[in-house]
């Protein structure tokens, strides 16, 4: 590239402040309308299918789209692009049938959590709230490094600076109007989502021409596409069961099912949802493809922006920066009121506060420091990747139990804690250390030497897998 950036920080720092302050001024004109704690919570459960649909999508979709996938598909190939497509739109698909259950059982309920608070005891209803908290507090983070590192690679802007205006302007309309002002941005976010898409997909096509195809990559990479590639089989399977499970336990999308008016509303938009966002990331993650066949030194994760900014011009980086704003604040305004809810909906039954005590906000007050604290690692730029792995280890671990106790009776709290610390004990002992070299079983308690290569070659993929499903171990064992 002949300049080190693609537009003026003057100009990037006026587009985020713009764009940032239009989200808050919408999002507070339209919460003056809708007031009160039902709306905060659950949108007053009256939600129609064109805004439950485009908030889902919105919500699922943030500024990750624009590096993970892209990065993913230069070493896990076709199988990771799928395993992310799937991985990201199969909760919308599961919530289809779960979603009418928990509905029809726990007609007044808005989160995930109360289930299980009804259904186990208090102290794991405790580690699974801890869990899911933790699991959107990392997303949190990951979203607004993302937005602010990519910010910074076209303009040079500080990343405090971004990760300061996005944090604030969304705390500012989101603390305010709860659920019901998340849903009307993410339409407004979504529609604007949709077609800066389509504008990139127009240029990309264009600026690369034949090189934007199935036949170039083949030509370039051909183990990216080719069936008996192992890594796209095992990277394939990766994000998918750690994408899903992560997502299954997001409080965002627990809200939006009790806050459809009715359950073929929420039908219908899940299933357009999925058919969305499965498009969208297989985009993403091909366009790192194309990118890495093009030049190989290209960074993994830029892929998207090096074809799309390959002319440089100052208007595609302003399209590229309302992107990931749009992407970005869609999804933080959903992890700010997701976590809000929990502490509202289930703070009685966890601290042991005054009867007295306004849990809206204890809520509030929890969010901001959660907000400084994601504020802090965003300045840092800090890769949270790997921290984002073991979140999704955690939620790994528990997803089954707490799945499978909706419809089986027989799951005590004893037993659903049992299958939980095995999961957790399994997936741990093959977690692979920061450099993925080496787990606690392997290499450290135990020598390489002593397992074949593909399990020293494949330590993430197996501690996904074993901490899913070593639980059934425990569902079988008490059969007999």
């Amino acid at each position: 590239m002949d300049k080190s950036f693609f537009i003026s920080q003057l100009t990037s720092l006026i587009l985020v402040i713009v764009i940032s302050l239009i989200f808050v001024f919408l999002g507070l004109y339209n919460s003056k309308k809708y007031q009160g704690l039902n709306n905060y919570l659950i949108a007053n459960r009256n939600i129609g299918l064109f805004s439950l649909t485009t908030s889902l999508t919105a919500s699922a979709l943030g500024a990750w789209i624009l590096f993970g996938p892209a990065s993913a598909s230069t070493w896990g190939g076709m199988g990771a692009i799928i395993g992310y497509s799937l991985g990201t739109a199969f909760p919308m698909f599961f919530l289809i049938y779960l979603g009418k259950k928990i509905r029809k059982e726990f007609p007044k309920g808005s989160s995930l959590i109360e289930f299980t608070r009804k259904k186990f005891g208090k102290s794991l209803f405790k580690l699974i709230l801890l869990m899911t908290i933790f699991y959107m507090f990392i997303f949190l983070c990951a979203e607004v490094t993302a937005v602010a590192v990519l910010i910074n690679y076209i303009s040079g802007t500080e990343l405090w600076i971004t990760a300061l205006i996005v944090l604030l302007s969304t705390l500012a309309y989101t603390l305010y109007g709860g659920l019901r002002a998340s849903i009307f941005t993410d339409n407004i976010q979504m529609v604007v989502i949709g077609v800066l898409l389509m504008i990139s997909v127009s240029c990309i096509t264009s600026f690369t021409g034949s090189e934007f195809s199935f036949d170039f990559i083949k030509e370039k990479n051909p183990q990216l596409l080719s069936p008996s590639y192992l890594p796209s089989y095992t990277a394939g399977l990766t994000f998918f069961i750690a994408v899903a499970a992560t997502n299954l336990f997001h409080q965002g999308n627990w809200q939006r099912v009790y806050a459809a008016k009715n359950y073929e509303t929420l039908k219908k938009s899940l299933i357009i949802s999925f058919f969305i966002i499965i498009p969208v990331v297989f985009y993403m993650g091909f366009t790192g493809m194309v990118a890495f066949s093009m030049d190989p030194t290209t960074r993994p994760d830029l892929g998207f922006f090096t074809l799309l900014l390959k002319e440089q011009t100052e208007l595609l980086s302003i399209v590229v920066i309302i992107l990931g704003l749009a992407l970005t604040i869609s999804t933080v305004d959903t992890l700010v009121n997701a976590i809000s809810s929990l502490i509202v909906v289930d703070g009685k039954a966890t601290f042991n506060l005054d009867k007295k005590t306004n849990y809206l906000n204890v809520s509030k007050y929890i969010i901001l420091f959660l907000s400084l604290i994601s504020f802090i690692i965003a300045s840092k730029g800090f890769d949270i990747l790997y921290l984002f792995l073991l979140a999704d280890l955690f939620c790994c671990a528990f997803v089954l139990t707490v799945f499978y106790s909706f419809y089986n009776k027989n799951i005590n709290e004893k037993t659903a804690y049992v299958s939980i610390i095995i999961g957790l004990i399994g997936g741990f002992l093959m977690f692979p250390a920061p450099d993925f070299s080496k787990s606690l079983l392997v290499g450290i308690l135990l020598p390489k030497e002593l397992f074949k290569p593909i399990v020293s070659q494949s330590l993430l993929f197996l501690s996904f897998v074993i901490a899913t499903f070593l639980p059934l171990i425990v569902f079988k064992v008490k059969k007999f």
